[in-house]
């Protein structure tokens, strides 16, 4: 990352304009960093860090991928360091007891969200929940996010589209002899389940070419997870122009916005058949009408609700199922005990239904042991300071970007023993949980910015993973050993298995247990 990035970005410019350039940015960035930035920086007492080089600071220390390079750095320098990345002032939490201090106090001043260059234009100008500012306007998104869109009432309403989507997944995986790409079916279950219930149907084939919306969702999520210039030199937006990035960003903006308009379009059309639930955008278009809101809900603010439901809703709990998966599939101990319990509890039924799930207590530790040592976003979105604080007796400027480093608080040898092996029993007997005050286990963010959708997910994943391993033995294809499974992550804002996971299925008769 840093310099590599910097000059692959320059390398795809012609090389007359190189040579014009490189000189303009150092010199530039070179006289910014010494004579405007650093004195302002070496005034204040801040967090302890690595030393940084002009105009880059500390990007050249973070090799991908980013959250091993921090918690590599957090070890020598603490739980609370600070980095110059470019001309951005930055800091990385990396401890549960850092995060619980910060947030009990100071919740609101790191409640801040930086305009990133994807995230802003994908999010209709931060207009959504995800990538607003902390505002007024994100105030009213989050509220009816969480009273309306994803209350308790409406996620159970979405009962029947899990559970129809998951007997669809498992009848396709019966009628396959061979190796299963069990990445790819678990995204695409996860993508029509948040379709069905954030649109009201599945729109697979009617965009890009009929390549369908897990195309359009893999290239939103390179943008928003990839390196970008102008997120570390603010100044230096007009380069995104000539490497290509721009373009991208545009043609997948639109993309999805000719998508929401159809989709918005065939939702105001009066003779449109009437379903027994609401989805989330008739709720959406419903409380727009409503003209008593304090705040109105904008065109804007409506699709970039939409893009936060299916970018979030749908990646992260794919990767979690596979996550997971693997894990069982290394351990076959665990996966022996989780179908044990899941077919002991279900007794010769047809599926396990959502009524079941709360009785499925080791399964659920399984899932919180995964969400530890392979959390969907280990990084969590960057944040913004909103003023000025002091934090452990350090100065924090307003404006400085925060990142709370999940994959350093998960794997914390002072709250977990030996973090680093796969240990299902740590939860079966323990209160820790991702939902609640639990620092140490916090997958779904914290404070005010968790999560809105962590009760949609989780009933997503439970679901699957029951019926996934109610119905068939799982096994590795012929010729693959537990030690030929790569478990490297992919680069991205979602932390997927970088190599998709192919299994072999054999189904079970349980009509006799």
């Amino acid at each position: 990352m840093g310099v590599s990035f910097l000059v692959s970005s320059l390398s795809q410019v012609d090389q007359p304009m190189i040579i014009i350039i490189i000189p303009f940015v150092f010199l530039t960035s070179w006289l910014f960093f010494y004579f405007i930035s650093d004195p302002l920086v070496r005034a204040k007492k801040l967090p302890p860090g690595p030393k940084r080089l002009p105009i880059i600071g500390n990007l050249h220390q973070l090799p991908n991928p980013i959250h091993k390079s921090l918690h590599h750095l957090a070890e020598k320098y603490g739980p609370l360091m600070y980095l110059q990345l470019g001309s951005i002032p930055t800091v990385i939490i990396s401890s549960a007891d850092m995060v619980r201090d910060i947030f009990r106090t100071h919740d609101t001043v790191f409640s801040g969200r930086p305009a990133l260059y994807a995230g802003k234009k994908l999010s209709y100008n931060c207009s959504d929940i995800a990538f607003a500012p902390y505002n007024q306007q994100w105030k009213e998104m989050k509220k009816i996010a969480s009273l309306e869109m994803l209350s308790t009432n409406r996620v159970q309403s979405f009962k029947t589209v899990r559970e129809e989507e998951v007997s669809r997944m498992i009848e396709s995986i019966a009628n396959v002899s061979g190796p299963i790409n069990l990445s790819e079916l678990i995204l695409l279950v996860s993508n029509r389940v948040v379709c069905r219930a954030a649109f009201g149907r599945n729109y697979e084939a009617e965009i890009n070419g009929g390549r369908g919306l897990d195309y359009l969702l893999s290239e939103a999520q390179e943008l928003l997870g990839g390196f970008c210039i102008a997120d570390f030199f603010p100044w230096m937006e007009w380069f995104c122009k000539f490497n290509g990035l721009e373009a991208r960003v545009e043609k997948t903006f639109r993309q999805l916005d000719e998508l929401y308009d159809k989709i918005i379009e065939e939702h105001l059309d009066p003779d449109r058949p009437k379903s027994e639930h609401e989805d989330l955008v008739d709720v959406l278009l419903r409380l727009q009408r409503d003209d008593s809101r304090k705040v109105p809900l904008s065109n804007n603010s409506v699709k970039g609700a939409l893009t936060d439901m299916f970018i979030a809703g749908t990646d992260t709990s794919a990767a979690t199922i596979v996550w997971t998966m693997t894990e069982l599939i290394r351990n076959h101990q665990v996966m022996k005990r989780a179908q044990e319990e899941v077919r002991g509890l279900v007794k010769g039924k047809t599926k396990v239904e959502e009524s079941d799930i709360p009785g499925l207590g080791y399964l659920k530790a399984v899932l919180k042991e995964s969400l530890r040592v392979h959390p969907p976003t280990p990084l969590m979105v960057p944040r913004e300071t909103t003023q000025d604080c002091r934090v452990g007796g350090y100065d924090i400027s307003a404006k400085t970007r925060v990142f709370i480093n999940g994959s350093s608080i998960f794997m914390d040898p002072k709250n977990w023993e030996n973090p680093t092996e796969f240990r299902r029993e740590r939860f079966l007997n323990s209160s820790v949980d991702f939902i609640g005050p639990h620092f140490e286990l916090t997958a779904f963010g914290v404070g005010r910015r968790r999560c809105p959708g962590m009760n949609f997910a989780v009933m997503v994943v439970e679901l699957a993973l029951a019926n996934l391993l109610y119905h068939f033995d799982w096994g590795l294809p012929d010729g693959v050993g537990i030690d030929d499974m790569d478990m490297e992550e992919a680069f991205g804002i979602t932390m997927h298995k970088k190599s998709h996971l192919y299994l072999v299925a054999t189904p079970v008769d349980n009509s006799n247990i």
